[in-house]
Parts: structure tokens; C-alpha cells; sequence
């Protein structure tokens, strides 16, 4: 398994910041499919691939741990966390209620006219835009697209309910970034991101609820069957090499 970030790049990093280059690129091999779920590894593996001690490789994990992705055993290595599709369910499910809560409100007398029309426009900056400005970068899109959500709710005025929510966006993270790595949403996401602030700009708490409950039931739809597709494919490639080693083996032997 090659990192995503080259060793000498990670190596080249002040002190300080060599705990962020470890962890951003194991967190990266575990949105690509480079580390899969269930697979198991120790701190020695990763300190040596990526040629750096391992505190640092500890933090990371440490930092992984914490939002979902792995988990430590006692003196028995790490393991990165196995897809749980029923809990993923269950995430998107709560997810639903606290954004939908937050819609309702927004769009109730509660909250000022002006506040409403201010968090429009300015969420509108990014997601109102002509499409020959839409950005086309999945991953940038997904950042974005989180911040949104945050936005929203962290908007409502409840600050128990947005750390919950933050808690769950943490855990969804590698789930809803699949849909903009391999999927085709992009377009998709900035129409529907612009009629939910059309209908929160108007106050009309019906359509903003009807419209983000839709678009969390499409996504996490999207994002289930893409998480699959994706991990078909990545073990049916490995069982294929698997099955080629061997068989260059025995040919070298034949022929060397």
C-alpha cells in the first residue's frame, strides 16, 4: 500500500506539524479504500512507511480514534473501524431530525427576519452561483457542503443540539465524502442547496423540511450504494492479485 502523502514529504515537516501530515494522510487512505475496513496494522507498520518516529503516528491514531475511523486495542495494534451500515442509518437518521428541527425553527418567528435573510446571503455567496462558477472539485465541494449543514443548525440558536450535530457530522464524514469522491452529485447538491435557502430566505417552513429531508434521504441512498460498489471492487482487485502473484511465481520458476 503506497501513502498517500511521500514519506520524504511527511520527513520534511517541522515537529510540530508532523502529527497533522500523519494523520491527514492515514485519514486519506482511509476515505480511498487504501486502508480498508477491518483491516488491521501496528504503529511500527505506519512509522516506518511513512519514516517518522511513533509519537506522532500515536496522535494521529489518537485523532482517528476520536472521530470514528479506528480504534486501538491494548498491546494488539489498530484496527480501522468496520462499515456498520445499520449505525451509518442511524447517524443519517438523527442527522434528519436535528436539521430538520433546525429548518422549522429558522423559518419560525423566533428567529428575526433579518438574521434569516443575513444567514441567506451569506451562505448564498457560495451556493447561490451561476453554474460556470460552481465549483467541480468533489472534495471542495464536500468541505463546503459541510459547513452548510453546520451552518444551518448552528444557526437555530441551540448549542447542545449543534454539538450533537457536529458529533454527528464527525461520524459521517467518510460516508458523505464518498458521494463526492465517486459519485456525481455535485450539480445535484447546488440546486438543492439553493432551493432549502430559497425556502428559508421566504420563511416557509414546510418546503425548507420536505426539501433537506429529501436530500438526506438521496444522499445517504447515494453514499450506502456507493460504499458497496466501492468495496466490491477494491476487494474483488485484491483477491485478483492474489490469485496473479502466485501464478508469476510458479512461471519464474518454470522459465528462470
Amino acid at each position: 500500500m503506497k501513502p498517500s502523502v511521500p514519506p520524504s514529504a511527511i520527513e520534511a515537516r517541522p515537529a510540530g506539524k508532523l502529527t497533522d501530515a500523519v494523520y491527514g494522510s492515514l485519514r486519506e487512505d482511509i476515505y480511498a479504500f487504501r486502508l480498508l475496513p477491518g483491516d488491521r496494522f501496528a504503529e511500527n507498520d505506519v512509522a516506518e512507511r511513512l519514516q517518522v518516529s511513533r509519537t506522532p503516528v500515536r496522535e494521529a491514531l489518537m485523532r482517528l480514534q476520536s472521530e470514528g475511523l479506528v480504534r486501538g486495542y491494548f498491546r494488539n495494534g489498530w484496527e480501522v473501524v468496520p462499515i456498520d451500515l445499520a449505525r451509518f442509518a442511524s447517524l443519517y437518521e438523527l442527522r434528519e431530525m436535528l436539521e430538520l428541527h433546525a429548518l422549522r425553527k429558522l423559518c419560525s418567528p423566533r428567529i428575526a427576519d433579518g438574521a434569516r435573510k443575513a444567514l441567506v446571503k451569506e451562505l448564498g455567496r457560495a451556493w447561490l452561483v451561476k453554474p460556470g462558477k460552481r465549483l467541480a472539485d468533489g472534495l471542495a465541494v464536500a468541505a463546503l457542503d459541510e459547513r452548510f449543514h453546520c451552518a444551518l443548525v448552528n444557526a437555530a440558536g441551540n448549542p447542545e443540539a449543534d454539538a450533537v450535530y457536529r458529533q454527528v457530522t464527525d461520524q459521517l464524514r467518510i460516508m458523505r465524502r464518498l458521494d463526492f469522491a465517486y459519485g456525481d452529485c455535485i450539480a445535484d447538491t447546488y440546486d438543492e442547496h439553493g432551493a432549502i435557502l430559497d425556502a428559508v430566505g421566504q420563511g416557509d417552513a414546510h418546503r425548507a423540511a420536505g426539501l433537506i429531508a429529501r436530500h438526506i434521504e438521496d444522499s445517504h441512498a447515494a453514499v450506502e450504494r456507493i460504499t458497496i460498489e466501492r468495496l466490491e471492487l477494491v476487494r474483488a482487485a485484491a483477491v485478483q492479485a492474489a490469485m496473479v502473484q502466485p501464478a508469476a511465481q510458479a512461471r519464474r520458476k518454470r522459465f528462470g
